[in-house]
Parts: structure tokens; C-alpha cells; sequence
């Protein structure tokens, strides 16, 4: 079964074939023209879609003619799953971080599993015993923080991570950009650090999966074991939509 992912972000849209649950081809930064030639050319039997921006009746209208099964637009509080969602508030549940956690549970089945997603915002999501969504937390990104703190002072300049994601970070700042790259990349490790921590501690065994845009730098400065699944939240999406075409 030839599958097609769609995850239309806050600040890109992304895409991801599989096939028989391999990743054949994904890419970012995607505009609807270029989904719909994506589509054509691989030739999907089913899609899924998945937004935290903008609707996706547009885009799942566009795409229909061209996809001969199943096209199913992902709705967190309604749309049938593979594993209990038990979040209080369904309605206000990102698509990304459940479509995460789905894909968490399928990689390691019955186990404790945490999925920091290190995007626009670090967010952390617990899977218990791999069957039961229980939520997490939502803090900002690396850019983010960059911004926040250019944009809300008076004096301070808009920096980015170093292009290099492994290189060290000083602890202390000998000039002001020094000490803006210490207090937002040491303090988020210091941060996902702590977290980890506690739930390593309420959950033994626990398993940690890493996905976002900022993996490679918390992989490269955080301790322990950590899997690294870039393309985590399509994962998830595809294993959605193959729940829904098997039953």
C-alpha cells in the first residue's frame, strides 16, 4: 500500500510517501502546486491530511481527484485512532503532537515513550505503555527564544543557533551575543534536560523519541539513549490513515 502524508505546519508545509511503512521520499517548504505535482508523480492509493494552521478541506478537495482510495483529513477530537487519547480538551489538541505520539507508540509497542518534538515550539508528549495518549507540554523553540528576545527589548539582536548544531555553546558569554546563545541554547538543554529527567523518574523504562527541525542539536548536547525520527509526525499520520483503511 503506497500512502501520502501531509502536514501542513505553522511554518511549513511537509509531505512524506511511504510505502508498506518505508519512507520512500518527504520534503519541506512545499507550496500547493508543488503537493499536487508530488502527488501525481508518486501516485498515492490513499492520503492523509494534517494541519495546525489552516484548514485542510481546500487542500483535501485539490488532491482528491488525483487519489483513487481514502483521502482523510485528521481531526484530533473526532478522528478514530490506534492508541486511547485521553487529553482533556481534544478539541484544542495540535494535529503534529498527536500524529507524533501515534507514531512513537507503533515504533516501540507497550512501552512508557516521551516525543519531544523540537520545532516553532519544544513540545513534550507522554504515550503510556504505548497505548494511551496523556498529553505533555508546549514551550517555545529555539528561534523563538532568539526572537522573543530580540523583539521585546530594546537593545538586543536577533541571533540564530550556530550552523553548526553539535559545536559546544560556552556557559558563560564573553560579549552580549555570547551570553543571548548560552541563556537560550544552554538554558532549552538545561530545560528538556530537567524534563526527561522527571518523567525518567515517574516512568522507569521509559523510552525517549526526538523529531523536530531542532533535533541534531538536542541530540548532540543531551545525555542517554534517544531516538532520533526526523520525519516522526508523518510517520504517525501514515499509521492513521492505515488504521482507517484496514478497518
Amino acid at each position: 500500500m503506497r500512502t501520502l502524508a501531509l502536514d501542513i505546519g505553522n511554518t511549513a508545509v511537509k509531505y512524506g510517501c511511504f510505502e508498506h511503512d518505508v519512507l520512500l521520499e518527504s520534503a519541506s517548504g512545499q507550496t500547493r502546486a508543488q503537493v499536487h505535482a508530488a502527488v501525481a508523480r508518486l501516485q498515492p492509493e490513499h492520503l492523509v491530511l494534517a494541519s495546525v494552521a489552516e484548514p485542510t478541506a481546500g487542500w483535501a478537495a485539490d488532491l482528491r481527484e488525483l487519489v483513487p482510495g481514502r483521502v482523510l483529513e485528521f481531526v484530533p477530537a473526532t478522528t478514530p485512532l490506534p492508541i486511547e487519547n485521553a487529553y482533556a480538551t481534544p478539541h484544542t489538541l495540535g494535529a503534529d503532537r498527536l500524529a507524533a505520539a501515534v507514531g512513537a507508540a507503533w515504533l516501540l509497542p507497550g512501552r512508557h515513550v516521551v516525543v519531544v518534538d523540537a520545532g516553532t515550539a519544544i513540545k513534550f508528549d507522554l504515550v503510556e505503555s504505548g497505548r494511551v495518549f496523556r498529553g505533555g507540554s508546549i514551550a517555545p523553540g529555539l528561534a523563538l527564544r532568539f526572537r522573543a528576545l530580540h523583539e521585546f527589548t530594546g537593545r538586543l539582536p536577533l541571533l540564530a543557533p550556530l550552523p553548526d548544531p553539535t559545536a559546544a555553546v560556552a556557559l558563560t558569554g564573553t560579549d552580549t551575543a555570547g551570553a543571548i546563545r548560552s541563556g537560550v541554547l544552554n538554558g532549552a538543554v538545561a530545560e528538556v534536560a530537567g524534563l526527561l529527567a522527571d518523567y525518567s523518574a515517574r516512568y522507569p523504562g521509559l523510552a525517549v523519541v526526538l523529531a523536530g527541525g531542532d533535533a541534531p542539536f538536542f541530540r548532540a548536547h543531551l545525555k542517554g539513549p534517544i531516538f532520533v525520527v526526523p520525519e516522526l509526525v508523518l510517520l504517525g499520520l501514515h499509521r492513521i490513515l492505515a488504521h482507517h483503511v484496514a478497518t
